[in-house]
């Protein structure tokens, strides 16, 4: 198994910039494809950002692109989140993922082990 322990989250205005961060343990933390997924108040858990196992390959949902970059770490057993130039509708509680096949995909349910969230707020 592998734990995720995400941080950095916070209350910050629009405009403005958050990292979070997802700290892995357990097993070998290459092994895994990384996601980061969101839960809005009322909301579904959506996909955000996916980053493959080398971090070669990275994915974003469309209404982030170009604002949140997904990177990680594999000496440091880290992936990130930085996100710029936050709205209002990013508020949510933020979670990261990791997927043992290799195969990176957006669905929440094809990932194994997931992190207890970190809150971000964004004010108007």
């Amino acid at each position: 198994q592998v734990q995720l322990v995400e941080s950095g989250g916070g209350l910050v205005q629009a405009g403005g910039s958050l990292r979070l961060s997802c700290a892995a343990s357990g097993r070998t933390f290459s092994n895994y494809a990384m996601g980061w997924f969101r839960r809005a108040p009322g909301k579904e858990r959506e996909f955000v950002s996916a980053i493959s196992r080398s971090g070669g390959s990275t994915y974003y949902a469309d209404s982030v692109k170009g604002r949140f970059t997904i990177s990680r770490d594999n000496a440091k057993n880290t992936v990130y989140l930085q996100m710029n130039n936050l709205k209002p509708e990013d508020t949510a509680v933020y979670y990261c993922a990791a997927r043992i096949r290799p195969l990176v995909t957006s669905l929440r349910y094809d990932y194994d082990y997931w992190g207890q969230g970190t809150q971000v707020t964004v004010s108007s």
